[in-house]
């Protein structure tokens, strides 16, 4: 058993969310072997009652306060630099000071840090024979340059910056890790295409899913039956943060491209956008068949009572935790073409792949054309998650590079 130093950006419980459902079971994978010292921030008020959960998880907790919108009027201080603005937005004197205080007070055989930002806190204070492992989850500066061409200026500027100076800042981060990781293949292949550098010193370190919490329970109640006026509804069902721009992307992009076709041939049909944080804009698309529940105490009900799920996501890449989610709930999914290939499935049996409207609206009325179908896809995507979607499988990727530690 060695002594980790695991910096992570946002709380990692509850795992209510996709970074913090990975962040949580790999510090859950790291504790079950090792003393974990956490260092991480809390940006929604709702989780500061959850910091005694992870307390008693590791032996020195952490946690400083970031409130976002004082943390964005910060960060553009980094444009008087070359500096991503994701670095000044993640900057604490006080974590840093934490930090500081571990390293000096405690053998620390193993730096882990998830998200490249977070890298900042050792870069200078790390020990030259100290190692340093990084999850990357995805190629973010990627992910920013993408987000360029779908505004105007002078955001589309901005997201063009951030992009380049992130990559920047990725580039020499891994370069300074013993070795670093991404969520699938596909985004290893990217981030080696962007940093030729990095080729044999990265690896995919895949994403999970609880599937026995999320399973089906025969006396789980409907969230669609509650009113009468809605009862015999086809329910097609979103979930995910709402304040996160590809997830507002795609709900935008289903309800006025794809959601109008569908409700011209069925009046049941109802889209439930299920999630926390809608924004403005999101929230600003509910209507008679469009339904924006804010948070919910539990999204297995909406899932697990989905008519069908839908994930046209049109700029996030990688695995998507919200995909996992529903197959292990056993529902139909029909997801954008770029998240099934990071998928390890078979398209057309265990999940629908689309790419334009057109494919989504074309899948959707054929599937609801063919209830009887419905139900086995569902089970064989189930299937498919017990087979090769535990999280212990996927985190133990990590161990054979924490060997030093082991033996420590």
């Amino acid at each position: 058993m060695g002594n980790l130093l695991y910096l992570v950006h946002r709380l990692p419980y509850p795992p209510n969310k996709g970074d913090k459902v990975r962040s949580y079971h790999l510090l859950k994978h790291l504790t079950a072997r090792h003393r974990v010292f956490l260092g991480t921030f809390v940006d929604d008020p709702d989780d500061a009652q959850h910091v005694e959960t992870l307390r008693a998880m590791c032996p020195d907790l952490h946690v400083a306060q970031l409130q976002p919108r004082w943390a964005k009027l910060r960060s553009t201080t980094a444009l008087l630099s070359n500096e991503a603005l994701g670095l000044k937005y993640y900057r604490n004197a006080g974590l840093q000071t934490w930090v500081n205080s571990v390293l000096a007070e405690n053998t620390i055989d193993m730096a882990v840090i998830f998200s490249s930002v977070m890298a900042q806190y050792v870069e200078q204070s790390l020990a030259p024979n100290t190692p340093m492992l990084v999850d990357f989850v995805d190629v973010d500066s990627h992910k920013w340059t993408q987000y360029a061409p779908n505004h105007s200026w002078p955001l589309s500027w901005l997201y063009r910056r951030e992009g380049q100076c992130l990559l920047a800042y990725e580039r020499s981060i891994a370069a300074k890790a013993k070795h670093s990781f991404f969520v699938t293949a596909n985004e290893v292949a990217l981030f080696q295409s962007m940093a030729p550098e990095s080729t044999g010193r990265v690896d995919a370190m895949g994403n999970g899913v609880d599937a026995d919490f999320f399973s089906p329970l025969a006396t789980r109640v409907s969230p669609f039956a509650d009113a009468t006026s809605r009862r015999g509804e086809i329910a097609l069902v979103f979930t995910g943060a709402m304040d996160y721009w590809p997830n507002i992307d795609a709900v935008t992009w289903f309800v006025k491209d794809i959601f109008p076709r569908l409700v011209s041939e069925r009046p049941m049909i109802r889209f439930y956008i299920v999630g926390r944080s809608p924004t403005e804009d999101v929230l600003a698309l509910a209507s008679e068949h469009v339904v924006v529940t804010g948070t919910v105490p539990d999204v297995r009900p909406y899932l697990q009572h989905a008519t069908l799920v839908v994930a046209p996501l049109r700029v996030a890449r990688g695995l998507q935790n919200k995909i996992l989610e529903a197959m292990a709930m056993a529902r139909p999914i029909i997801a954008s073409k770029s998240c099934v290939e990071a998928l390890e499935v078979r398209s057309g049996t265990e999940i629908f792949s689309a790419e334009s409207a057109e494919d989504f609206i074309t899948q959707i009325s054929a599937l609801l054309r063919a209830p009887e179908h419905l139900a086995s896809v569902g089970a064989a995507g189930r299937d498919r998650v017990l087979q090769n979607y535990s999280w212990d499988a996927h985190m133990a990727v990590i161990d054979k590079y924490l060997t030093r530690v082991a033996t420590a």
